[in-house]
Order: structure tokens, then C-alpha cells, then sequence
């Protein structure tokens, strides 16, 4: 009877049959090769053979008792491999060196390290888990994965990765596969798997496929008792034994046997196929033609365990097939099981040369006939590479998925026009994705004890997104929503307009009742910060989205669904090496900015870097001002940019007026302010004025004369009290006269201009162009910004007057004024010029962070386009770009700053001379670099206390740091 069974399985399974080519474990030099293997063999004893078929478990983390008892098992039992476990890289690496010390032939080493070595070490790792790499539709990503973690695995001395887990993940309940499967489609986990199995492959790691003939559609834990896969011949061959066929094909190194009851496959009634001759033998070695290893999983698994005692499991396993029995549960009892059989020929000579040989082949395949121990020096740098950082941006940023876009809600769009709220959901961190989100727009958390204050308070918003955030820590960790959560999303999504991002596994909405009301959904797979952030970008435009569902998740969403989402051209942020910079140089810089504020050049310091679209350096330095107890800087605060102002307000807004044809390069002045017809300046034009090229006083001290015979301010011309004419605030409980701002224009009209036509630096076209602007528009250059240009590029914390919205905890104090003001200038423009005009000068008055800045001087460099919207043409900022007076020896561009003509100048000498920025008398810098694709933002306060001498400028500190940027470039 079982004789006719296995007939009509081979039969009906004659669809398994895929004969493998090329043996997987043997190398270019095969007859060398041969030549050590059948040396190796001929010198071994009976034990010696038999003690090469196991791999026992290994920790690192364990007492000297357990080092002595695996190093005794080494030694006396002759053991063929090791699987190492939970621990450390430090001392596996020292014990796996010992352990190799004392073996005669060398250890061949194994790990599950699916996702990387992190799956059981620390200090090291955490890859993205197979399910976000399926998520990816391009597989040459997932073969770098694979490359990577086969480079960690072999710096550390291990051999075998037991990955990839080819296993098709098709019940959503699986309690141990799940986030370890690249999904439930045959050909996206064939594809994916195929590359991740190359990849380790180049690294010169072997792999492994697992757990044949597959695990993905049960519903039990073979750890702790024997699933069933209750399927005939023919769905077993078109989903589950499908992937072994390619990989096989293309060279995989071994297959891990499960322990899966198959009654398809094998008659026995609870046989599992980790001792079933049939599943082994005849249809994965014979029909699959299967030249490679063939580990059985790990016999102490209860699955497995359960079946037979410990010792005959082992034998069991053997004579079925398997070449590598796998952390046996009394490997002594089971080697005098397996030398019985042999001396009673139940075993032949020939059967046991089978698997030692292909054992020995494995060794040399990965160097083991030349081993060489484990470098200690660097290992953890080596395991933890910025370049790994690199790969899991890129993984992330192609595996992000929106699956749901309606009204095309996705990326965030129109930003003047968005109230954001952010709601988290889950029991884990959702920070690095809050802080994502505000680098881009105005975004509020709302939190609250019940859904009633909840939903009160999201009255005030017109977007909502909500973050389900729960543990990364691993791939077996909750995902699902609480009842109480998922009540909270369908109230707030039936009263708002919501985003809905997901930081775990797809499964998480198989729960979840309705989509209707949800306007976007985004998953995002799991909960690491550089997910977070990743999502953020893609949420706001600065990545786009291409990532597909490995999954179907309900609702009418099935696997292979997601949208591509176009990149609007916001600034990302990514590592340095994402665009061709080196962390380690870059570092250089912090000892550059730690010593302007040591030496008290000034107080603290923001600085950022960005290339190609990306922030790869944004930190801070220092205090707020030189008090012990002062606030450190933080990335939100603002800094008084001074000039920057020119660059960052009053020019954007002249380059609009020109492209439109309303005022020219060579408009006069006497045409855009008709008061100026019978001035000495009448034929002064924008260009000259604004390439510092028109014989204009550099600055003009209004405040002089406004200060009384002890300097200070003239009662005549100020009140402590808003009222009647003192409606212009310069300072805290200051205000000056209205009418005197016509007085100042008055004075700058008939201001003698300079004798001699040279580059002279001046302020004066700014308070011109202010009331130009200011006229034509009708409104307050404040306003014009705002509406212009900060609120849509989402500069939200770049304003006039920040005093009136932030509180002084955000606001970096300029100086303490013992000239003019005698105050503590803290949210009012440091410059007495754009003070006298309420702080809203067309020269200084700005206050920014270096996030802010760089978004403006990113939209410069990307020629007028940032997220989404053209806010001027290409050829209108090459036109203001443009050094009309080099051969005048006169740098300038049109507003803009230019690199040096000769040896000194505003930067390091080592930058394009396509470059532009400004620099502003707080010691601030920004500067865009067009063929580098760099933009540098510098903000400090060291005016503070007091302006006093510019050591900052005397010491190069800025653009000595410049030059540090262009020395980081690698690519």
C-alpha cells in the first residue's frame, strides 16, 4: 500500500521536476577544490565523519560554563559547525576565534541574520524585514540588502546566513512567519528573494532557502508543535515549492527543511518533513535536483521534538536526506545512533561521504582551508557603517507605500493654506515622525484623555495625520490595532480630512472596518526613525512614493496596489554619503564651530548643509547667549540674519516685479519712485544700485539724530508709550515717531553720493526698494513675504518682528544696546535703521533658522522651484546671478554676492564661481553652490553682547568651515 501512495505521489508530482545544473558549492578552482576535500576526508575517523554533520547553538552572551561546555563539544565531538545565537559581535567574534583554535577542521559558522545580524546580536544592524523589502519594486535595492548583510556576516567570521526566508506568506495569521516573508505573491517573493540571495552571494556568504517546501500559509508555530499544510500536489507546486525551483536554478547555497505535516507530500500520518525520505530524497534532491546542502531546521523545535526521542530524531533526519542536523538536542546520544548504523550497515560508506563531502565543499567555498580568525580592531565601526545607513534610506524611501490618495491629498500641497494636526495612535514612539513632519510645515500635536477633547480640538485644523506607531523591535512584535484605537480612527476621520500613515506591518488594516472616510492611507512597514522620517518626506513631497503592497490588506486594496507620487523639490534629509559627502569629514566641522563659541567669537551657532536636494548636516552649537544658565541653541530658534534679509525678502520680491515686465534691470529710480526725478541719483538703476555700483554712501546713521545731548533717545522723537505719532516700535517700551520714516527717505534722497564710481558697499537701495515695494503693492513688506513666499515654501519660523509670534524662549538675542535702545535687544532687529522702520527693513529685520534659510536658498538654487510651485523662470535668476561689473573689479551679482576676484573675499576661494548667497553683520552666511549642488547656512548671534570686533570674520571661521565642506566631497 505505501509502496502504491508514493508511486501515485511521484506521479502527480512530476511538476517538481527542475534538475539543477550547476552544483552551488562548488568554486572556480572545483579540482583544487576536490583535491583539499578528499584530504580532508581521507584523514578523518568514523567520528570525526559523523561529528561534521552538526551544527550546535552557541551564545555569546552566556557564562564561562557554556564557552567550556560548547568548546568541549568541539573538541571531543569533532562538531562541524556552529549556529550562534543571542550575544554580542565583540565576544562572539573572540569566542567564535577560540572555538576555531581548537577544532581540527575549521568551523563552518551559521546565523539567522535575515534582516541583518541584529536578529540576534546587538550593536549591530536592523535591515528593514523581508515584508518592507517586498514592498520594493526595484530588486536590484534588495540585492544590495542582501550584499550588505553578507558583508556584516562575513566580517564577523560567519559563513551561512540562514536566509532568505522564501516562505509565501499567505495567511495573514501566521504566527511566526509574517513580517519575515517578502509577502503572499509567488513571483515578488521569488523575484525578491532570488536578488537578496545573490547579493550575499557576492559578498561571499552562502545562503540559505527556508522552510521547505513552505511555512507561509499555516497557522501554527513549529517552534511549539507541528503545523499542518493541508494542501494537494498542485497548489503545493504552483505557490509553495515555486520559489525553491528559481532559486535552485540560480545557485542557492542550502535549503532548511521544515518541520511541517504534509500529507500531500508524505503518507505518514504526522511525519514531519524534516524526517520524510520522500519530501527530502526523491522530491527536493531528486525531482528538484538539488545539489546543495540540506540543513534540517532546528531539532530542539517542538515540532520536530515531539515526534521521537532525542538521538533517533537525529538519525531520523539523517538517513531522509538532510546533510547538516541542525542544534540537535544530545548530539553525543546522536552520533552513537549514526556510528551504530554504519557498523550495522544501515548507513552506507557512501550515503555518509555524500554529506560530509558536500560539507567539506562548503568549507572551502567560503576560505575555511585558509582560515584566518576574526579581527576584533574596528568591528563594531565596520558593523555599523554609515554607508548601511545609506542602503536603509534608500530601502525605505522605495518601499513606503500610498495606497490611498483621494483628491490628491497626497504629498501636502498649498501649505498657506494647511492647518495640520498630528495624532498619534500605538504604543511606541512616534517623535522622529512629528519632528519630520514640522521641518516642513506648521504641525501641531493633539493629544487628549478622551475622543471628545480630541475631536473639539481638532476643530481649529483642516488636515489631520494620524501616525499608528507601535515596537520595531522585532518582526514577531503586535501590530494591531486596540478596539479603543480603531473607534478613534473612524470618529476622527468622519469629522476630518485625514491622513491616515502606518508604521507596521500591512496586516494592521485587515481590522479595520472602513476606508471611506480615510482621504489617504500610507503604510510605511515599521516604526524606525529612519522610517519616520522617510515617511515624513514623502508625506510633504521631498521623496516620491513608489513603493506597492506585498500584501492585500481589505477594503478592496489587494497585493501589488500602490500610487507613485511624484517628488515636489522639497529639501529632504538624508546621511552625508546619500549625495556623495563623508560623514567623517564633515565632522571636522564641529570642532571649527565648538571653538567660535569656546573662544567667545559667539554665543551658539546653527549650521546646516545641504547638496542635492538634501540636509546632510544640521546641528547646533552653543547657548543663546554666554550666562551659565542660558538656553542651549535649538534647531527652532530664530537668529536675527541681518543682510540675509536682502537676499532672503527684498530681492525675491523685485526678481517677481521683474520677470513680469513691471520694473527692469535698468529701470531707474526716478521711474519707480517719482520723488526721486530731481535727485542726484534720478539715473541711478536697479542693476547699479543693487551690484553696489552706483556711488551710494555705504550707511547712513539715522538714529544719531534722534538722540539727545546724552545719547539718548530724544524725548522729541520717542515715548515709552504707544499713542499719537510714536507708533513705530523699535524696542521694548520704545516707540518713535512715525512721521521721522519720511524723514529718513528725505535723508537718503539728498545724500551726497561717493566722488569716484566704484564697488562700495551700501544698504541705502534696500530702504529704497522697501518703499518701492511697499508702494506698489500697498502693503507691508512683512506682509509681502508672508504671502509671497514663507507661508507656501513653508519657512514658518522666518518672519519680522518674531516677538509678536514666538516666545522669547525661541528668539536669540542680538545685543545688549548701550547705544541707542539700552535694553537687551531680544525679538526686535539688532540694525537701528530697519528698527526706526517698526523692524521691517528691506536690508535687515529677517529673524530664521538655518532650516528655513536653506529652503529659501534651495528654491534660488533650484532655479525660482520649490515644492511644487515656480515662484520665478530659470533665466530670471540667472539673470539676477550675474556679475554685470567683474571687469570693474566689482564681484557682485544683482542682490546677490559673488565669490572672490582675487586672492580675499566672502568665501573660502574654493567654490564655483556660479555661487551666490550674502552674508549679514550678526555673523550670519548662506551661500548656494549651483555645480556642487550645495547650500550653507551659518547663523550667530555674535553681536552679543556687544558687536565689538568680528573674530568670526577675523578668524575665517565661516568660511573656513566652507572649505570643510568642499574637502567632504567623495562623488
Amino acid at each position: 500500500m505505501r509502496l502504491l501512495i508514493l508511486l501515485v505521489l511521484f506521479s502527480v508530482s512530476n511538476s517538481f521536476v527542475y534538475a539543477q545544473a550547476v552544483d552551488p558549492l562548488l568554486t572556480a578552482d572545483a579540482q583544487a577544490q576536490m583535491k583539499w576535500v578528499d584530504s580532508i576526508y581521507g584523514g578523518m575517523s568514523l567520528d570525526e565523519k559523523i561529528g561534521q554533520l552538526f551544527m550546535v547553538q552557541a551564545f555569546s552572551n552566556m557564562d564561562l560554563r557554556h564557552e567550556n561546555t560548547i568548546s568541549q563539544m568541539v573538541m571531543n565531538n569533532h562538531i562541524g559547525g556552529i549556529i550562534f545565537s543571542k550575544g554580542d559581535p565583540i565576544n562572539q567574534a573572540r569566542f567564535n576565534n577560540e572555538l576555531q583554535a581548537v577544532s581540527k577542521v575549521p568551523l563552518l559558522v551559521g546565523m539567522d541574520a535575515e534582516w541583518g545580524l541584529s536578529m540576534r546580536l546587538d550593536s549591530t544592524y536592523a535591515f528593514p524585514w523581508n515584508m518592507t523589502l517586498g514592498a520594493i519594486e526595484d530588486n536590484q535595492l534588495v540585492a544590495k540588502a542582501g550584499y550588505h548583510i553578507g558583508e556584516h556576516c562575513k566580517r564577523l567570521g560567519v559563513h551561512f546566513n540562514f536566509a532568505p526566508d522564501i516562505d509565501i506568506n499567505i495567511n495573514p495569521k501566521n504566527p511566526i512567519i509574517g513580517n519575515r516573508s517578502f509577502g503572499e505573491d509567488r513571483d515578488n517573493v521569488t523575484e525578491k528573494a532570488t536578488a537578496f540571495m545573490q547579493g550575499m552571494h557576492s559578498a561571499g556568504v552562502l545562503s540559505s532557502a527556508k522552510h521547505f517546501p513552505g511555512h507561509g500559509d499555516t497557522d501554527t508555530d513549529s517552534h511549539k508543535a507541528l503545523p499542518t499544510l493541508d494542501f494537494d500536489l498542485k497548489r503545493l507546486d504552483s505557490i509553495e515549492i515555486y520559489p525553491y525551483k528559481r532559486l535552485i536554478k540560480d545557485g542557492v547555497s542550502s535549503v532548511m527543511v521544515a518541520h511541517l505535516n504534509v500529507p500531500a507530500l508524505e503518507s505518514e500520518n504526522g511525519l514531519p518533513t524534516s524526517l520524510s525520505k520522500h519530501v527530502i530524497t526523491d522530491i527536493l534532491k531528486g525531482q528538484l535536483g538539488f545539489k546543495g546542502l540540506i540543513f534540517t531546521d532546528a531539532l530542539n523545535m517542538k515540532g520536530v521534538a515531539n515526534f521521537d526521542s532525542p538521538g533517533d530524531i537525529d538519525l531520523a533526519a539523517f538517513q531522509a536526506g538532510n546533510d547538516i542536523l541542525l542544534i540537535s538536542e544530545d548530539v553525543p546520544k546522536a552520533i552513537d545512533k549514526i556510528r551504530d548504523a554504519y557498523n550495522s550497515g544501515e548507513i552506507t560508506e557512501e550515503r555518509l561521504a555524500h554529506s560530509v563531502k558536500k560539507i567539506l565543499k562548503s568549507k572551502y567555498k567560503v576560505g575555511l582551508n585558509k582560515f584566518k580568525p576574526v579581527a576584533l580592531e574596528n568591528l563594531l565601526a565596520d558593523l555599523n557603517r554609515p554607508k548601511d545607513d545609506v542602503l536603509y534610506e534608500k530601502l525605505m524611501e522605495n518601499a513606503i507605500t500610498v495606497v490611498k490618495n483621494k483628491g490628491d491629498i497626497l504629498p501636502i500641497r498649498n501649505l498657506e493654506t494647511k492647518k495640520i494636526a498630528y495624532v498619534k495612535l500605538g504604543d511606541d514612539d512616534g517623535s522622529h515622525f512629528l519632528k519630520g513632519l514640522q521641518k516642513y510645515g506648521k504641525v501641531h500635536e493633539i493629544s487628549g484623555d478622551n475622543l471628545d477633547e480630541i475631536i473639539e480640538k481638532l476643530k481649529a485644523y483642516n488636515t489631520v495625520i494620524i501616525g499608528f506607531h507601535r515596537s520595531n523591535d522585532n518582526p514577531w512584535k503586535s501590530f494591531e490595532f486596540s478596539d479603543k484605537e480603531l473607534v478613534w480612527l473612524y470618529e476622527i476621520a468622519r469629522t476630518n480630512t485625514v491622513i491616515l500613515d502606518v508604521f507596521v506591518r500591512p496586516y494592521a488594516l485587515l481590522n479595520v472596518k472602513t476606508l471611506e472616510n480615510i482621504e489617504g492611507l500610507v503604510v510605511s512597514y515599521q516604526n524606525s526613525p529612519i522610517a519616520q522620517d522617510a515617511s515624513a518626506q514623502i508625506i510633504f513631497g521631498a521623496v516620491q512614493a513608489q513603493g506597492t503592497l506585498p500584501v492585500s490588506i481589505g477594503n478592496g486594496y489587494v497585493v501589488g496596489n500602490g500610487l507613485t507620487l511624484s517628488s515636489l523639490s522639497r529639501l529632504g534629509y538624508a546621511i552625508p554619503e546619500r549625495v556623495g559627502m563623508s560623514t567623517e569629514k564633515l565632522h571636522k566641522i564641529d570642532a571649527i564651530a565648538q571653538r567660535a563659541v569656546d573662544e567667545k567669537m559667539t554665543p551658539g551657532v546653527q549650521l546646516l548643509v545641504a547638496r542635492k536636494g538634501k540636509v546632510i548636516y544640521n546641528k547646533n552649537f552653543g547657548k543663546h547667549t554666554y550666562d551659565a544658565n542660558a538656553e542651549p541653541v535649538k534647531f527652532n530658534d530664530m537668529y536675527d540674519v541681518a543682510s540675509l534679509t536682502k537676499i532672503l525678502a527684498t530681492l525675491p520680491l523685485l526678481m517677481e516685479l521683474e520677470e513680469k515686465g513691471i520694473v527692469s534691470l535698468d529701470t531707474k529710480l526716478s521711474k519707480i519712485l517719482p520723488e526721486y526725478a530731481n535727485s542726484n541719483k534720478k539715473n541711478i538703476t536697479i542693476k547699479e544700485m543693487l551690484s553696489h555700483y552706483a556711488r551710494l554712501s555705504p550707511w547712513i546713521p539715522f538714529y544719531f539724530a534722534t538722540l539727545d545731548a546724552n545719547k539718548q533717545p530724544d524725548p522729541k522723537y520717542y515715548r515709552k508709550e504707544f499713542g499719537g505719532k510714536f507708533t513705530v516700535k523699535v524696542a521694548n517700551e520704545l516707540y518713535m515717531r512715525a512721521d521721522y520714516q519720511d524723514s529718513m527717505q528725505k535723508i537718503i534722497r539728498e545724500s551726497d553720493l561717493l566722488k569716484s564710481l566704484r564697488y562700495r558697499y551700501s544698504d541705502l537701495p534696500y530702504y529704497i526698494l522697501k518703499k518701492y515695494l511697499e508702494k506698489h503693492y500697498e502693503k507691508g513688506l512683512d506682509e509681502l513675504v508672508q504671502d509671497h513666499f514663507y507661508q507656501s515654501i513653508g519657512a514658518n519660523h522666518t518672519t519680522y518682528n518674531p516677538n509678536s509670534k514666538f516666545s522669547d524662549i525661541n528668539i536669540v538675542p542680538s545685543e545688549i544696546d548701550d547705544y541707542y535702545r539700552y535694553q537687551k535687544v531680544q525679538g526686535y532687529v539688532h540694525d537701528m535703521g530697519a528698527a526706526m522702520q517698526g523692524g521691517v527693513g528691506g536690508h535687515a529685520g529677517i529673524f530664521s533658522n538655518a532650516n528655513d534659510v536653506a529652503k529659501i536658498m534651495q528654491t534660488y538654487l533650484q532655479k525660482g522651484f520649490y515644492g511644487g510651485k515656480r515662484y520665478f523662470k530659470p533665466e530670471t535668476l540667472d539673470k539676477f546671478n550675474t556679475c554685470f561689473y567683474c571687469d570693474k573689479d566689482n564681484r557682485r551679482g544683482v542682490g546677490f554676492d559673488k565669490p572672490q576676484l582675487g586672492e580675499s573675499g566672502p568665501t573660502c576661494g574654493c567654490i564655483s564661481m556660479s555661487s551666490f548667497g550674502h552674508s549679514g553683520f550678526t555673523g550670519t552666511y548662506a551661500w548656494a553652490d549651483p555645480e556642487e549642488e550645495i547650500v550653507y547656512v551659518f547663523l550667530a548671534n555674535r553681536t552679543y553682547p556687544n558687536a565689538g570686533t568680528n573674530t568670526l570674520l577675523k578668524e575665517n571661521i565661516r568660511t573656513d568651515i566652507q572649505e570643510l565642506i568642499y574637502e567632504a566631497i567623495i562623488d
